[in-house]
């Protein structure tokens, strides 16, 4: 158990470049047990529910390495955060419907109904006219939102749209 301490630096004021460099190929490798623990989607949706786990997991590990904090318990830290965020993530998925959903997950707002903006919701959200003709062109369809059935601001942030079905 003393080698180990001495080669984690647990327990020094300063870690070496050699410790640092051990405690990151560890950080790292329990970092991807982590992950798997947790499911595939939890850094991959960027959802705010998903963005502050990142920060907050980004910023626990990283004390891990360079030892501004002890370094089992911000391993266990950082494992209570994955598995916090699976449970909310099963309890959103429980009450789906419901307001603990929208309240952990967020959810969708429409932008524009049948070719019309909705300049209430598009100003709630902080999105321009321009904001939805970029998503519009970027879906390769036509950059003319009357031609929008409808376009909503999902949950992570991007504009998914709905282009009218020709009737010819």
């Amino acid at each position: 158990m003393e080698t180990l301490e001495h080669i984690l630096g647990i327990g020094q004021e300063d870690l070496n470049w050699w410790q640092m460099s051990i405690r990151a190929v560890l950080v790292f490798l329990i970092s991807l047990v982590y992950v798997r623990i947790a499911n595939k989607r939890i850094f991959g949706q960027h959802s705010a529910f998903d963005i502050v786990l990142g920060v907050m997991y980004g910023s626990i590990m990283s004390r891990a390495i360079t030892g501004t904090s002890p370094f089992f318990p911000t391993l266990a830290a950082g494992l209570v955060l994955v598995l916090l965020h699976r449970a909310l993530a099963a309890l959103a998925y429980q009450f789906k419907n419901g307001p603990v959903s929208s309240f952990i997950k967020g959810k969708p707002d429409t932008l524009v109904k049948d070719g019309h903006f909705l300049k209430d919701a598009m100003r709630a959200h902080s999105v321009t006219e321009n904001d939805i003709l970029e998503a519009l062109q970027l879906k390769g369809g036509p950059v003319d939102v009357k031609q929008v059935e409808v376009a909503c601001l999902e949950r992570s942030g991007n504009i998914s749209v709905v282009f009218k079905k020709d009737d010819q």
